[in-house]
């Protein structure tokens, strides 16, 4: 039997050597590449935390002691050690194991984090709330180097820092890395700390200096401690953390197991808050991992095993964070004063070929997306025109700074969102399905969401003219699909199919517009007439949008966001404000937070795919024509199952 095999809770580490626990991380890195290279999941910040975790577990009691994992894609390894290994073959699939702490899961999961820079306000909270009901237990915080960019992480210190008795330990897991390299000053600080070798030699010369001195007892070991002291301040100064009161344990070895633990039962022992700075080497283990110095396999689809390539996969067509990318490219060229930032995710949103063509106007600032969008405002406001490239869930955090910094000062500003609307495989905190609904609040915001590459080419070119309200582009993870070009144009609306005497309008925009032309020619068939209608700029609710949904006695509205103040919502109330009585069908992702599943998996289950809208919209017209003339019944969906409002 193996040592991992022998491993089904947190104290059966206890009872293992030396050896053994060498062999369990080796063990546990190799069930990791073999399982999420079947999989697809977070691989590299996972194999750089074995170690870690391993002494995380054999230190503190866990679920008495809570560990709490900063963004959650590393608790993989927390995962194994808590009883959860037999799972991993269903790792981010539909009722299976998530790629995050999830509650649901076990009770060693205290928080199902995966934003960025939460985990000290979350641990604070716990300790503080133990600590008022007089228990005596610890609460372990791991942050990433790259999550302390953000500026709630400070927040939370500044107010840990103030609290002396707070059992608190705050491991830092500094692999100089978030996704990619970590910028900023704190990178830079932390850089030094972990790579002056001048600290450890000035120590080895010191000891060797003391051991042949004539001196014994007491005078040795206050020599000695004063002398490490004052190297260590003027060689490896711990001053971040030290003026904020914060007692600091580190640099320590992130792979070396006994210093590890040695420094997690020193902090555990202080009883008070202690800041725990642990080196570690993010994808530790795995060749192609180390090899690949863009994101050290940060986050992977299905891949070999052996190389760590990509399976091929059946999609011909590009992306469209790829086809974002090139026409930036393209945009960049001709307009000099287009520049873009990024939140710590260049490659991921696809700035990263912008970047290589146009160094000095693209600013990683870190994992602090408010940040990010005040900063855009003052290059805006500087005669620039900045585009904040962000995954759609991660705007949530940066709305006031889109409110009152962007649109108050009538700035031109555009906001590309990646991974717009059902995601799947990451979960409820990454389907971006929030923007929308929270950005329809802003005055004189404009949102395209485009249906392909030519309406995304359009819009961003439309965007960047806007020099006096934000703008915003979403779009899907998928990828792109075949043109859908407009059989004529009605206004500002694009009319995608018509036809004579249509009684139904069927408004799509973005993914959704080829299953609203599906949708169409399905209720077609069925003898009902339909005009199928993309709005390309769903925000503000355009007046010709209106007047042909005031020309059909029905208009069914279908997107890839929130139902609740989504287009259709809007397209309803701008009716009625109208007086227009003609009723309006909303289907979309319902209002509550997701399982993780693939995106085809919850489509199907919210009723949002082409038989299932078809049949909602049949039913409807049937009711609606056997009711009383001008009182449509209201008929739900088969099963409820699509989400409408």
């Amino acid at each position: 039997m193996s040592v991992l095999e022998r491993i089904s809770d947190p104290r059966d580490l206890r009872d293992l050597g030396p050896r053994d626990l060498e062999a369990l991380a080796a063990e546990i890195r190799t069930f990791l590449i073999r399982q999420v290279s079947r999989t697809g999941g977070h691989l590299g910040p996972n194999l750089g935390v074995v170690e870690l975790t391993i002494a995380l577990h054999r230190v503190f009691d866990s679920p008495r002691d809570p560990i709490v994992f900063d963004t959650g894609h590393q608790s993989y390894v927390h995962k194994i050690l808590t009883g959860r290994r037999d799972a991993f073959p269903q790792l981010r699939q539909r009722g299976g194991l998530s790629g995050y702490p999830s509650r649901a899961e076990s009770e060693h999961d205290w928080v199902e984090n995966s934003h960025a820079s939460t985990s000290l306000s979350w641990a604070e909270g716990l300790a503080r709330a133990f600590q008022l009901r007089g228990e005596d237990r610890t609460v372990v915080a791991v942050i990433g180097d790259g999550a302390l960019t953000g500026g709630m992480a400070w927040e939370a210190l500044n107010n840990i820092a103030i609290q002396p008795d707070l059992r608190l330990v705050v491991v830092v897991n500094d692999n100089g890395r978030s996704y990619t390299p970590t910028v900023g000053g704190l990178a830079t600080h932390l850089q030094g700390l972990r790579t002056d070798r001048r600290y450890e030699q000035a120590l080895k010369a010191i000891k060797e200096s003391v051991r042949a001195a004539p001196l014994v007892g007491g005078p040795v070991y206050g020599l000695m401690h004063g002398l490490k002291a004052g190297v260590k301040d003027v060689l490896a100064p711990q001053g971040l953390f030290a003026d904020l009161g914060l007692k600091y344990l580190g640099p320590i070895p992130g792979h070396q197991l006994s210093q590890l633990e040695g420094a997690l039962e020193s902090a555990r022992n202080f009883g008070g808050p202690v800041i725990v700075h642990v080196i570690t080497e993010k994808g530790k283990g795995y060749g192609p991992a180390e090899r690949h110095d863009e994101d050290r396999f940060h986050a992977v689809s299905k891949i070999d095993e052996v190389t760590g390539e990509p399976l091929a996969s059946a999609a011909a067509r590009p992306t469209w964070t790829k086809s974002f990318a090139d026409h930036l490219v393209r945009l960049g060229r001709r307009r000099p004063d287009v520049v873009a930032i990024t939140a710590a995710m260049l490659h991921p949103t696809g700035l990263g070929p912008f970047a290589s063509a146009f160094p000095d106007r693209v600013f990683d600032v870190g994992i602090a997306e408010q940040h990010a969008v005040t900063f855009a405002a003052g290059l805006a406001r500087g005669g620039l025109h900045p585009i904040v490239a962000l995954y759609a869930t991660f705007l949530n955090r940066a709305f006031d700074q889109v409110l009152m910094d962007v649109a108050l000062h009538r700035l031109g500003v555009t906001l590309v969102l990646d991974r717009a609307g059902l995601t799947g495989p990451d979960g409820a905190s990454h389907n971006g399905m929030w923007d929308h609904s929270i950005l329809g609040l802003v005055p004189g915001l404009r949102l395209a969401a485009p249906r392909d590459e030519p309406r995304l080419a359009e819009a961003l070119e439309t965007a960047t003219s806007i020099d006096d309200a934000p703008s915003v582009i979403r779009f899907s993870k998928e990828t792109v699909p075949a043109p859908l070009p407009a059989v004529r144009r009605h206004g500002s609306v694009d009319v995608l199919t018509d036809a004579p005497g249509a009684r139904v309008l069927v408004v799509g925009y973005g993914q959704f517009a080829g299953l609203a032309v599906e949708v169409g020619q399905r209720v077609a068939d069925q003898g009902i007439p339909v005009t199928v209608v993309d709005p390309v700029w769903a925000l503000p609710v355009s007046a010709d949008l209106v007047d042909l949904c005031a020309a059909h006695e029905f208009v069914v509205t279908l997107e890839d966001s929130g139902v609740v103040g989504g287009l259709g919502a809007r397209l309803a109330q701008e009716l009625r404000d109208r007086d227009l009585r003609t009723p309006v069908h909303n289907l979309g992702i319902p209002q509550r937070f997701l399982p993780h599943a693939s995106r085809r998996e919850l489509l199907e289950e919210l009723g949002l795919v082409p038989q299932d809208v078809a049949r909602a919209v049949v039913e409807r017209v049937a009711a609606a024509d056997a009711a009383t003339p001008g009182l449509p019944a209201p008929v739900a969906a088969p099963g409820e199952r699509a989400a409408e409002r």
